[in-house]
């Protein structure tokens, strides 16, 4: 018994050091995909907290823990509002990882836990919020009567989509049906994830009339210029085709996490990457490349203090978006990739501005041409991406085949994101959620719905009536 009670007392006593020097090594030393899953923690619902106005467990668990890594559901997190600093640990005790809102730019990751680095990275005169139009959208934000046709495609949970947000359906300028998931609204700003993107190459777009940048500028970065990056052009970035190698897959450790959650400065990653292909040859999806022509358009605006106001200023100020918070790393350059946060009617206007051709209120915003290559595909891609940070056939297969007109175009974000774009049917349509890859939903499917449901525009009934009038009588 004695001896029993001995080798008892020494498995316990190995078990407590297995234990402790496992906390230690967590505690001095923890792995990366630890701090990863802190550092999305603590950054999503710093910006739901702050931007949105949401109660901080429940983005935790409905955000973060609910469709992610089972490891998440072990994070705990602080929301410290005084400061305006919310801190993430796994357990609550290791791989701490922080998060800090700054005023009217958001909140940002502050990986390394440098808050007075991050602070003093963005002027203190943040852009303000706008003050809101009671007119009709999308001067304002009244809206008329809905379609009863269209309100009951998105009342139908199979087309709208497992967690579903936010729906709205925009047609000849004016919105015919929304709808909204409970504890959300109208006024509840959403995060776009990489439809971010488009919207961060319409600001470089902005630049572009006004003369300070072009498609065919190369030597962007000064990283570059003593070797084959120096030839990369803007429009290899805005296509995907810079060659430079960068790994988006968001299931483990990658470029892309390690950019978003464990680097202060989002640039030096994918400015510092290698070429894995001569520009314009291979076609990668990458948030990198988002965050580069961030950094470029940045540098190209004239000086620190204007590049930060130039979102508002050039872009969201004239179109009314007037909740739209653009978000940046932790040492001042806009996270083009990912990070903006608007209504779905504000991400609506957007839309309806690439659907006018960039022009607004009669107005041109973007140069000639530049919405075009917004919907010209890339034959890197296969035909999938476009030339300015856009999809044409984000789900695989045309959208002819799928039965959608042929000028259909797509802003896509994670997580079920989506805004197609339809010229010949003077439609718009938003569609934001927490919706996983897995669940295998296909915004496409209620995009044929709302068009089957709509009466056909005029644009529609004068093409049906010139192939009726090509066809040969009887």
């Amino acid at each position: 018994m004695r001896f029993v009670l001995r080798v008892l007392k020494t498995l316990a006593l190995l078990l407590v050091l297995f234990v402790v020097a496992g906390a230690a090594w967590l505690f001095v030393s923890p792995p990366e995909l630890l701090r990863v899953g802190d550092g999305y923690a603590a950054k999503i619902v710093c910006s739901n907290v702050f931007i949105a106005g949401r109660n901080a467990e429940d983005v935790l668990e409905d955000d973060v823990q609910a469709p992610g890594n089972p490891l998440l559901r072990l994070v705990r997190v602080s929301v410290d509002r005084d400061n305006g600093r919310v801190t993430a640990r796994f357990m609550g005790l290791f791989a701490s990882s922080y998060a800090l809102y700054r005023g009217g730019l958001g909140c940002t990751s502050v990986p390394d836990g440098d808050f007075e680095a991050a602070a003093n990275a963005v002027p203190f005169d943040a852009p303000a919020k706008m003050e809101t139009n009671p007119a009709l959208w999308p001067q304002g934000e009244g809206v008329g009567d809905p379609d009863t046709k269209v309100a009951a495609v998105l009342a139908d949970a199979g087309l709208a989509g497992p967690a579903m947000r936010a729906v709205v359906v925009v047609r000849d300028g004016r919105i015919v049906a929304e709808a909204y998931a409970p504890g959300f609204s109208a006024k509840t700003p959403l995060i776009g994830w990489s439809m971010t993107k488009t919207v961060n190459a319409a600001i470089l777009g902005r630049l572009m009339l006004d003369g300070k940048i072009s498609f065919d500028d190369n030597h962007l970065l000064a990283q570059w210029k003593d070797d084959a990056r120096a030839k990369i052009k803007v429009s290899d970035l805005l296509g995907m085709e810079s060659g430079l190698a960068f790994n988006e897959n968001y299931g483990d450790v990658a470029d892309v996490t390690r950019m978003l959650y464990l680097d202060p400065d989002m640039v030096s990653l994918p400015a510092n990457a290698p070429m894995e292909a001569a520009p314009g040859q291979r076609f990668r999806y990458s948030s990198g490349t988002a965050v580069l022509l961030s950094r470029i358009w940045m540098d190209r605006v004239g000086n620190a203090q204007a590049a930060f106001s130039y979102p508002h200023d050039a872009l969201f100020s004239p179109l009314g978006m007037t909740s739209a918070v653009f978000e940046l790393d932790a040492r001042g350059t806009f996270a083009g990739s990912s990070y903006l946060y608007a209504t779905a009617r504000d991400w609506a206007r957007f839309g309806q501005f690439l659907l006018q051709d960039g022009v607004w209120n009669g107005r041109r915003l973007l140069p000639e041409g530049f919405v075009g290559a917004m919907r010209t595909p890339t034959a890197a891609s296969n035909g999938r991406y476009t030339q300015g940070q856009a999809w044409l056939a984000p789900g695989g297969g045309s959208s002819a085949a799928f039965g959608l007109p042929e000028d259909t175009f797509w802003l896509t974000g994670h997580d079920g994101q989506s805004m197609a774009i339809v010229p010949s049917a003077n439609l718009v349509v938003v569609r934001l959620g927490l919706t996983p890859s897995w669940f295998g939903y296909q915004p496409r499917t209620m995009l044929k719905a709302i068009l089957a449901a709509l009466p056909q525009s005029g644009a529609q009934e004068q093409q049906a009536g010139s192939q009726r009038q090509a066809q040969p009588q009887p």
